[in-house]
C-alpha cells in the first residue's frame, strides 16, 4: 500500500517507517503539526525530520506554515487534557487523511502510535473519524512495544530528541514535573 504517514518528528519516525517498509508499504512522511510551540521547536523538529528522511530516502511533504492558531482555537476550549489531545489528534489526522485522499494514497497513519505517552484509544478514534470523513483507510499499528528501539535508533543517528509532545500545555507540564514554575 501507498501510505501517507503523519510524522510528528524524526525520532518517532525511525521504527514506524522501517517497520511499515518491511511490511511492503511505500511510505511518504507528512509533517503537519500546528500544535508545536514555540516556533523554534517547530523548526527544529521539521529540520530533524528532513535530515532523517534524507538519510532514509524518505519523501517528506511538509506543511511548514506555522498555523498555531488553528490548534489553539480547539485546545483552549477543551475542558480536559483528554479532550485537548483528542482535538489535536483530530486536527492533524483529519488534515493527513484529506491530503492522502487528494494525492491518491491508499491509506494514512501516524508516528504518534509509537509513543507510550499518547492515548491510543483517542488516536484510533480520531483516525477512524478522519478516514470515514475522507473515504480513505486509517492504518492502525500499536508501535509502542518498540518505543525504546525508536529512541535508541534516534540516538544512534544523532537526531534531536525533544522532551515534550510539542504543545504549550505539554511544555508547561514538563516544567511542573521538574518542580519549576516556568
Amino acid at each position: 500500500m501507498k501510505i501517507l504517514l503523519h510524522t510528528c518528528c524524526g525520532p518517532c519516525s525511525c521504527y514506524p517507517v522501517n517497520h511499515l517498509r518491511r511490511e511492503g508499504h511505500d511510505i511518504t512522511a507528512f509533517f503537519f503539526n500546528p500544535n508545536i510551540h514555540p516556533y523554534r521547536e517547530f523548526e527544529k523538529r521539521l529540520d530533524t525530520l528532513r535530515g532523517f528522511a534524507a538519510g532514509e530516502g524518505l519523501e517528506v511533504i511538509a506543511r511548514d506554515d506555522y498555523d498555531i492558531h488553528s490548534y489553539l482555537r480547539g485546545a483552549l476550549d477543551a475542558p480536559t487534557k483528554s479532550d485537548r489531545c483528542g482535538r489535536c489528534y483530530s486536527l492533524r489526522l483529519d488534515e493527513t487523511a484529506r491530503e492522502a485522499r487528494a494525492l491518491g494514497f491508499d491509506a494514512f497513519s501516524t508516528t504518534l502510535l509509537i509513543s507510550p505517552y499518547q492515548d491510543h484509544d483517542i488516536l484510533r478514534e480520531a483516525g477512524a473519524k478522519a478516514a470515514a470523513s475522507h473515504g480513505i483507510e486509517f492504518l492502525y499499528r500499536d508501535f509502542r512495544p518498540n518505543w525504546r528501539t525508536t529512541m535508541d535508533a534516534a540516538r544512534d543517528k544523532g537526531l534531536y530528541r525533544q522532551g515534550y509532545c510539542g504543545c504549550i500545555f505539554s511544555e508547561a507540564e514538563r516544567y511542573r514535573r521538574r518542580g519549576r514554575s516556568g
